[in-house]
């Protein structure tokens, strides 16, 4: 793929210099509208299966059909814009996406619907989804033209911009809640991935995407070993942050403390995570990225071990902060270093692997943390949950031979 001219930028740009890249702006919003689509759907597909089935087991079951069918295709939906583009690949998966969130909508509106039709239906529709997240940090890439401290920013900025939208969706399906049954949030859902993937695609900016010969090949991990440091530390800390939500809940549950107060400490995370990936996008590091990468994992771990020890919610709450701070950096270069390692035309791809990792990670952390809570005391499992993501930081800092590179031939 070929980059679209860019301004010059300054030695040290800002994240003003990021947006000043001719039709950076309009392609990031309009992937953001996109995107938020996945801060609302999951929200509302799990409410509206509550009130159509009025069971949690079958509501469990919809769900990881929706999650798994999601996660484990999206390096296969990835390779799928590698290989045609994203004009070509991404229109017919937002459609489809859409259509069947149309069809959720319509088979969870009012009970009665058979609960294995709801869980087909859920599985075909993550199927579809596209991988907006991947393309558009493919696409930061090609408009930033090059590799430098203004690629870090763009990813930095992505990456804080991400995780405000899955602080904003499920609070604009609280909205859609207040006149409007739990269905109508997976209808807005559609609406938002149809519309934000057609504006998308018919930005500018990806006019000068051009498909390399043989993209999209190699969906094997082992092809690009390179790879493998960054998905280990994303696998991890998915599974520690999965486990972060359980405990809180767990903590606040045996201290006595009313339901209320749990979104604020998780929103103590995300707070935490955005500060800490602003600031690293604005820091000129000279420091190997995969130093940091296992640095920011470490962080990570060691202030979840310290949020076993807390006494209170005041000091939980300062505890999961603190974690939060090393969330945003740590993602941000590990895409950096999965856009380091693929081949041009593989790009997206790599950065789906890190993504699956993380949501698979996160999905493994709910049910082995499920498992712990009530067999061990929450502290041992907030120790638990650091010495898996600072464990995961020292595996992914040990030196791995590259199957790929950007100068190697492919095998």
């Amino acid at each position: 793929m070929s980059a679209p001219s860019s301004t010059p930028t300054p030695a040290c740009p800002s994240y003003a210099a990021v947006l000043q890249v001719p039709y950076a702006h309009r392609t990031f919003a309009a992937a953001l509208v996109g995107r938020l689509s996945y801060g609302t759907v999951s929200p509302a597909v799990l409410l509206a299966a509550v009130r159509a089935t009025g069971s949690y087991a079958a509501v469990g079951t919809i769900m990881a059909a929706f999650g798994t069918a999601t996660v484990l295709l999206l390096p296969l939906r990835a390779a799928l814009v590698d290989r045609h583009g994203p004009r070509r690949a991404l229109p017919p998966m937002a459609l489809l996406y859409g259509g069947f969130l149309c069809v959720l909508a319509a088979v969870t509106w009012s009970p009665g619907t058979p609960e294995v039709v709801l869980g087909a239906v859920a599985a075909l529709t993550g199927m579809c989804a596209p991988p907006l997240g991947p393309t558009m940090r493919s696409v930061w890439g090609e408009l930033v033209g090059d590799r430098g401290s203004l690629l870090q920013r763009a990813y930095s900025l992505d990456g804080v911009a991400e995780e405000l939208l899955y602080v904003v969706g499920p609070l604009v399906v609280g909205g859609v809640l207040s006149f409007a049954p739990a269905a109508a949030g997976v209808l807005l859902s559609a609406v938002l991935v149809v519309t934000g993937t057609f504006a998308f695609v018919m930005s500018p900016a990806l006019s000068g995407v051009r498909v390399s010969a043989g993209g999209g090949r190699g969906l094997r991990l082992a092809r690009v070993r390179g790879l493998l440091g960054p998905v280990v530390v994303a696998g991890g800390m998915g599974l520690a942050l999965s486990a972060v939500y359980l405990l809180v809940m767990a903590f606040v549950e045996q201290r006595g403390y009313g339901d209320d107060v749990v979104p604020w400490v998780l929103a103590a995370l995300s707070a935490g995570s955005a500060v800490g990936g602003l600031l690293n996008g604005a820091v000129d590091w000279r420091t190997a990225a995969r130093v940091r990468l296992s640095g920011a994992a470490l962080g990570l771990g060691l202030a979840l071990a310290a949020a076993g020890f807390a006494t209170g919610l005041w000091s939980l709450t300062v505890a999961v902060g603190c974690a939060g701070f090393f969330v945003a950096p740590a993602l941000t270069t590990a895409y950096l270093l999965a856009d380091e390692t693929a081949l041009p035309e593989a790009r997206t791809q790599a950065g789906a692997w890190v993504n699956m990792a993380v949501n698979a990670g996160s999905s493994g952390g709910s049910v082995v943390t499920g498992l712990l809570v009530g067999r061990l005391p929450l502290g041992v499992c907030f120790v638990v949950a650091g010495v898996v993501a600072g464990g995961a930081g020292v595996v992914g800092c040990l030196p791995v031979r590259r199957g790929w590179s950007r100068s190697s031939p492919r095998p």
